[in-house]
């Protein structure tokens, strides 16, 4: 009898344990969801320049695809200012039927540029890329 009380007491231990667990799993689990479901259908950008270094006024291009932003949207380019801010440039197109986008561009400002890409919405933003002209 003895015997039989402590399988049965060790088993409302590990049920009360695991139901802890359990519990706390179930707690942080919509939590977690949602974060994932948020990234998962946030609109973001894939974006790389095709070279690092360029010449003033030579011309290099900028690939990448928009995900979670439906085709045709416009991709519009920005370069940072030397107060902290972005401003935009007259630099812009439409992604094609796969949320692709391949734009041309020319540098005039010698040095360190880092531009980004922005949807028309501004709700999605590309990586900064730096792109050094000499």
């Amino acid at each position: 009898m003895r015997q039989s009380v402590r399988i049965w007491g060790a088993g409302i231990a590990t049920a009360a344990v695991a139901g802890s667990v359990g519990a706390a799993v179930a707690v942080a689990s919509p939590a977690t969801a949602q974060h994932r479901l948020a990234t998962a259908t946030a609109p973001a950008f894939s974006a790389k320049a095709s070279v690092k270094n360029v010449r003033a006024w030579q011309q290099f291009r900028i690939r990448g695809v928009a995900r979670n932003v439906p085709p045709g949207s416009r991709v519009t380019l920005q370069q940072r200012t030397g107060g902290r801010g972005w401003a935009t440039l007259p630099a812009s197109m439409r992604t094609d039927s796969r949320s692709m986008y391949t734009m041309r561009v020319v540098l005039g400002m010698k040095g360190h540029n880092e531009l980004r890409l922005v949807d028309a919405r501004r709700q999605a933003v590309s990586p900064v890329m730096d792109v050094w002209v000499r």
